[in-house]
């Protein structure tokens, strides 16, 4: 039952309630039997305001928890979206390598002040290159034959991985060792 229709359900009984007690009023009856008949009523309208509190409580927790989770989604997809730039700015420092180039210099002071922005909020990248391919942490895009490893170790990294506070965020692209 929605919040409203329990309201207006209360309003109703207690309408109906105040509308018998005037009634009991008007006629004299036995004091301890109304004592007893208002006892009754008063335990009535607690374990009613208990359960309202109750449903109360509970729904300002479902809505906080609720509140949470949408807020980390948006953390999360907002993070995913600076980390392609991030991806974007590794390949334009590969493509300059240790380039002395003003602009060289500008994308790597752009790109380290981006990696501390999020490292500050917990986001880390894990390094695959010489590991063991993992399923859990990441994602194989091609295989190749190299004799230097063992078969099913991570020999070149395409895409770097994420941890955001040490849960996958995003998987490694990974060439593994076949």
């Amino acid at each position: 039952m929605n919040p409203a229709a329990m309201i207006d359900k209360e309003k109703n009984e207690m309408a109906s309630s105040i509308k018998d007690n005037s009634q009991d009023q008007l006629l004299p009856s036995d004091p301890t039997e109304q004592i007893r008949k208002l006892q009754e009523e008063l335990i009535t309208e607690r374990n009613h305001t208990a359960g309202a509190l109750a449903d109360l409580a509970t729904c300002r927790l479902r809505l906080e928890r609720d509140g949470d989770k949408s807020g980390e989604e948006g953390k999360r997809a907002i993070i995913l979206s600076l980390l392609e730039i991030v991806d974007d700015m590794e390949k334009a420092l590969r493509w300059v390598s240790n380039g002395t180039h003003a602009s060289a210099k500008g994308v790597r002071f752009l790109y380290e002040k981006l990696l501390v922005l999020l490292n500050a909020h917990g986001v880390t990248p894990f390094d695959s290159v010489g590991t063991v391919f993992d399923p859990d942490r990441h994602e194989a895009v091609a295989t190749t034959p190299d004799g230097t490893v063992e078969v099913g170790s991570v020999v070149d990294d395409l895409r770097r991985g994420y941890l955001w506070n040490d849960v996958l965020l995003r998987p490694a692209q990974v060439r593994v060792a076949g």
